[in-house]
């Protein structure tokens, strides 16, 4: 007697379907595709609305004639370096880039050097008074101009300063020193008052510890205070045409308005000087842009 197997057949069903994969769990602080694009464009065109005043500068400023500016499309065909050798070679521009280093310069030091210690003082120090010196210090912002023009004319004439350097580095300096003194101020209360205890036990005394170990961790502070100085200095036009005489002690500013008069409008010549005129200030700015930017972003910390 011979058995047979019977194949046996599993029963018929629905089929299984592999599990879907998780969905993936984003990192914190990682954008998605389409954020991530989005704020690549919001860049993009925030960037070129930024560069195309400038870029449009340097091509009005290559134009041979001085009405180019009404027809810009025909300044391509006919672009020249001509306006940049009349400027530096017919005008007084080595003289305006002078007078524009020495009174900007000499803001920025004399101003950053008042602003620091005053700064300084109100932070560590608790003289009588001391709050009421720093809203002093605000309150003079609020004049404008046309009204501070007369009395600081005057002020200069009694001391003989009128067409001078020094003359118009002060006036500066009493504008810059305010907002300079308010700003490091505020930094310098980011330092540990422990770092002056350290300093008198060293035996320093408080100018050797504002000097030897203040200064260098307010250094992001003091670029900040210092760019600021020297871009008010440098671009200021009212102070500078009032109380500057002599042509060849104009500042930059100044002399750029000797090309725009009642009767005539040489804006070619304008634009190439305006385009030189940013070389110095872009110069001063990657000199000082690492700490610049430390100075805006953060503070003072115990080294």
């Amino acid at each position: 007697m011979s058995t047979t197997a019977v194949p046996t057949t599993a029963p018929a069903g629905p089929v299984a379907e592999p599990a879907a994969k998780p969905p993936r769990i984003r990192r914190r602080g990682e954008r998605s595709r389409a954020a991530s694009l989005a704020s690549h464009g919001v860049l993009t065109v925030a960037s070129l609305v930024a560069l195309f005043p400038v870029a449009w500068l340097v091509y009005l400023s290559l134009g041979p004639d001085k009405d180019d500016y009404l027809h810009p499309g025909r300044i391509w065909s006919k672009m020249t370096l001509d306006n940049y050798a009349f400027v530096l070679q017919h005008t007084n521009f080595f003289d305006w880039l002078k007078s524009s280093l020495i009174v900007s310069l000499g803001t920025t030091v004399i101003g950053v050097m008042v602003a620091a210690t005053t700064g300084y003082a109100v932070s560590r120090m608790r003289f009588p008074g001391y709050r009421k010196l720093m809203w002093v210090l605000l309150v003079t912002q609020m004049f404008p101009i046309a009204v501070l023009i007369v009395p600081m004319y005057q002020i200069l004439s009694d001391l003989q300063l009128v067409d001078s350097y020094l003359g118009l580095v002060l006036v500066y300096c009493s504008t810059a020193v305010p907002y300079c003194a308010w700003l490091l101020k505020g930094y310098f209360d980011t330092i540990p008052f422990e770092i002056d205890e350290a300093g008198r036990v060293d035996g320093l005394s408080p100018f050797g510890t504002f000097f030897r170990l203040i200064l260098p961790l307010a250094r992001p502070g003091l670029a900040v205070a210092g760019f600021y100085s020297f871009i008010t200095a440098f671009g200021e036009v009212a102070f500078a045409s009032t109380f500057m005489l002599s042509d060849t002690k104009y500042t930059f500013a100044v002399g750029l308005q000797s090309f725009i008069s009642e009767h005539d409008a040489q804006r070619h010549l304008m634009a190439a000087t305006a385009v030189l005129v940013a070389i110095p200030v872009s110069a001063f700015f990657y000199l000082v842009q690492k700490n610049l930017v430390a100075g805006l972003t953060a503070g003072g910390t115990k080294g």
